[in-house]
């Protein structure tokens, strides 16, 4: 009995892992006019099965009857949201156990509708719009200038970058060339080794941590903490995301700045 109990709340908890599409990385010499762009919201990817909400990795979120209420009985695919450069109070609310009113804080934001036939604007139709349920912008791609100019708007206002898709095609999954993401910065993901202590205001806080990249090298990210953040840094062992801005000449990333910690849902 005591193994059927735990089976049944694996169960609950997690499911199998949505098959989503994902994004590779836009490159200039990319043809991009007459597809269509948007913000790059700096959420919590979650897919909506017609019953509950599931993370990329599989795990069911928790969201209080308000939240959901109103949303369709077909699939969708969008992002847990509430304003720019939210990101750590959005993983704090949709990974709590209980649900509770800070989900008030959040909107489901609809990129896409895997069940729906035709094309992007086509499937985006199917939705309907309510308190916590919104689509995200599309805009037509009139040429590379226009997506520049965009994407530096967005960015000045705290933005994490840009979408671009060709809006042509009908639903598909995995990862290709025709759903981008769009950058001024690159991005890449280490493991923290080690802390550095700050000096200054930051005594007895976090100065910089130690970072093990993908290739095994140490680089030092000091910047991009939140003053939180430096009282509670991310653990030893915890895997970061860090922006930066092209590589030295010994092919280390230049000028590092921590973005967030992995997601543990995915």
């Amino acid at each position: 009995m005591k193994i059927l109990l735990i089976l049944l709340l694996c169960t609950y908890i997690w499911s199998d892992k949505p098959n989503l599409f994902l994004l590779n990385t836009y490159t200039d010499d990319k043809n991009i006019s007459g597809w269509y762009m948007s913000e790059k919201l700096d959420g919590v990817r979650a897919y909506w099965d017609g019953e509950k909400l599931i993370s990329r990795g599989g795990k069911v979120f928790n969201p209080p009857t308000f939240f959901i209420k109103n949303f369709p009985k077909h699939k969708l695919d969008g992002e847990l949201w509430s304003k720019r450069n939210d990101f750590e109070n959005i993983s704090s609310i949709v990974k709590t156990k209980k649900s509770n009113e800070k989900w008030k804080e959040l909107t489901y934001n609809i990129f896409e509708v895997p069940s729906a036939r035709g094309s992007l604007l086509q499937r985006l139709s199917n939705v309907k719009e309510t308190k916590y349920l919104k689509l995200i912008k599309q805009i037509k791609v009139k040429n590379k200038e226009h997506l520049k100019e965009f994407l530096s708007t967005i960015e000045k206002q705290g933005g994490e970058g840009v979408v671009v898709r060709d809006g042509s095609l009908p639903y598909y999954t995995g990862r290709d060339n025709n759903s981008l993401k769009v950058k001024s910065y690159q991005d890449a993901e280490c493991k923290v080794v080690s802390f550095n202590n700050g000096n200054g205001k930051y005594k007895n806080k976090l100065g910089s941590l130690n970072c093990k990249l993908k290739s095994d090298k140490i680089i030092k990210i000091g910047s991009g903490f939140s003053d939180k953040q430096r009282k509670n840094p991310p653990k030893i062992g915890s895997i970061i995301t860090f922006k930066y801005y092209g590589l030295t000449s010994k092919g280390n990333p230049k000028f590092p700045v921590f973005l967030r910690q992995r997601d543990k849902t995915k």
